[in-house]
């Protein structure tokens, strides 16, 4: 499952991307995953000026995604009473999910945030 900077960054072509991650998007043997929460990040960071750079793709996330060949993961109920719950300091609600999808659904976190290893989340960067 992609973090929302490691989605962006993969569209973009933009070498902030890590090798391991762009190769591990990049291998067909791999399934890889957007989050609603990563458009409910990217719309929301539209919409309050942190993100102008991604006007085009806010405006058809899910087309992007599916243009890609990503599977779209939703979030259930489980899902969010799960990134509630999560103890410790961080406050983001997006990554908060993003933790919580990776945890229950037992996916790879393609993201360089360090401190969601905190969590134990399996993540590649």
């Amino acid at each position: 499952m992609l973090d929302t900077h490691a989605f962006l960054w993969w569209i973009a072509g933009d070498s902030a991307l890590s090798v391991p991650a762009r190769s591990a998007i990049e291998d067909a043997g791999n399934y890889v995953f957007v989050s609603a929460a990563s458009a409910w990040e990217i719309a929301t960071k539209i919409r309050i000026g942190k993100l102008p750079g991604a006007t085009v793709i806010a405006a058809d996330i899910m087309g992007v995604v599916i243009a890609q060949g990503f599977g779209r993961l939703p979030i259930s109920f489980e899902h969010g009473q799960a990134a509630g719950a999560l103890p410790g300091p961080h406050k983001d609600p997006f990554d908060r999910m993003l933790i919580a999808q990776a945890m229950l659904d037992g996916l790879v976190l393609v993201s360089n945030e360090r401190n969601f290893d905190a969590y134990g989340v399996r993540r590649l960067w």
